[in-house]
């Protein structure tokens, strides 16, 4: 609740906290783990208007001052699809839409009436059911390297991790 209060103080155009750090919290509680170590918290937003990295850049210094404890990875996903090579992303939903795993494609945020708001646009069936699978905008061969990656096996017992490219 901290850190969407944080985000939610940003003022930004769209502004959403995501993937690992609601992942990871939702798979730590299906397995009944303590906090899995968080490795950055995700703040995305949709700002069409400036496609600088500077901004972002300036941004995370900010989280930084209100938190130095965490490691703030803030991106501006109107400029996100220069970087992977897709077609202009038309907001942060159609944006996070591209993310790699249908569980990690979650954002979360706090609304004018300080309650939670969920983004996620492939559902929520595998994030809650524990399956890793490819979003359908990603690359199949990137995603079984990312699997290999980060392992998340060894952390997650539970996990069923898709390993052909047929729909789950």
């Amino acid at each position: 609740m901290e850190t969407l209060a944080i985000a939610k103080g940003l003022k930004l155009n769209d502004c959403w906290v995501g993937a690992g750090l609601i992942r990871n919290a939702v798979w730590d509680s299906l397995h009944q783990i303590k906090t899995t170590k968080r490795n950055d918290i995700d703040v995305v937003f949709f700002d069409a208007t400036t496609l600088s990295e500077a901004l972002e850049k300036e941004i995370e210094a900010k989280l930084i001052q209100i938190n130095p404890n965490v490691k703030w990875s803030v991106k501006n996903q109107a400029r996100m699809h220069l970087r992977n090579n897709h077609k202009q992303y038309s907001n942060t939903e159609n944006a996070i839409s591209y993310w790699p795993e249908t569980a990690t494609a979650i954002a979360a945020r706090l609304n004018p009436n300080e309650e939670i708001e969920i983004l996620a646009p492939h559902g929520l069936n595998d994030l809650f059911n524990l399956v890793v699978a490819p979003t359908p905008n990603f690359d199949w061969n990137m995603f079984q390297e990312r699997i290999e990656e980060k392992q998340w096996k060894k952390q997650w017992k539970n996990l069923k991790v898709i390993q052909t490219k047929e729909k789950k």
